[in-house]
């Protein structure tokens, strides 16, 4: 399960969005500036206030780090 925590203003959210849909991957989108308890769980997994961050099955992924997500999601 692919889970992107976002804003609606940030730019690699929408990039990596748009790169996950044409790589075919279903994904959960989490708009944290709406969801404070949401943006909570995010900093508690990542360390980090700034999106997007990625959760993929458990890793996590802090940017749009497409060499790193396509590793984990064996994207060749």
């Amino acid at each position: 399960m692919i889970t992107i925590y976002s804003t609606p203003t940030c730019v690699y959210c929408k990039t990596l969005k748009e790169y996950l849909t044409e790589k075919k991957f279903d994904y959960t989108e989490i708009d944290v500036s709406l969801n404070e308890k949401e943006l909570e769980k995010m900093v508690a997994i990542s360390g980090q206030m700034g999106v997007p961050v990625v959760d993929l099955d458990g890793e996590v992924v802090i940017g749009f780090d497409k060499a790193r997500i396509d590793e984990i999601l064996k994207i060749t």
